[in-house]
């Protein structure tokens, strides 16, 4: 496996299959997803991609820290899940996030997603919203020290 940074066109057809499988790519194109501070980053099994994240630099008022990270449109192939390659893209991210004076990642987890971002150190906040048409999320982050 290689975690390496992608551009976001590389990030949409997983994040079609994986998250918005009912709706279109366009979907799947986010807001900042080309802003400077944004970045991508991919892994590899084989040369194939088969896990993306896109981390945006945007801070989220329910945090006090003047500069965050939010985490978006991570997601796996089916065929690669719970292999990690989700957890090596936040250790390759954490570094990268830091650098840029920032010591806090947040995301809206799917519900179905809790356990996973739990185990790798995140921290639920509030209680579970819904987003029209993909449906409950929690609001969580974590401190990169």
């Amino acid at each position: 496996m290689e975690v390496l940074r992608i551009k976001a066109i590389d990030t949409y057809p997983i994040r079609h299959k994986m998250l918005r499988p009912s709706g279109t790519v366009e979907d799947c194109m986010f807001q900042g997803d080309h802003d400077e501070l944004t970045f991508h980053l991919g892994a590899f099994v084989d040369k194939k991609l088969v896990s993306v994240a896109s981390f945006y630099f945007e801070k989220h008022p329910a945090f006090s820290e003047a500069y965050q990270y939010r985490l978006r449109g991570m997601a796996t192939l089916p065929e690669y899940q719970g292999q990690g390659y989700s957890s090596a893209l936040l250790r390759t991210a954490f570094p990268v996030i830091k650098q840029n004076q920032c010591s806090l990642l947040w995301c809206n987890a799917r519900e179905k997603a809790l356990g996973f971002y739990k185990k790798v150190g995140f921290v639920a906040s509030g209680e579970l919203f819904s987003i029209p048409n993909i449906g409950k999320h929690m609001l969580m982050s974590v401190k990169i020290d």
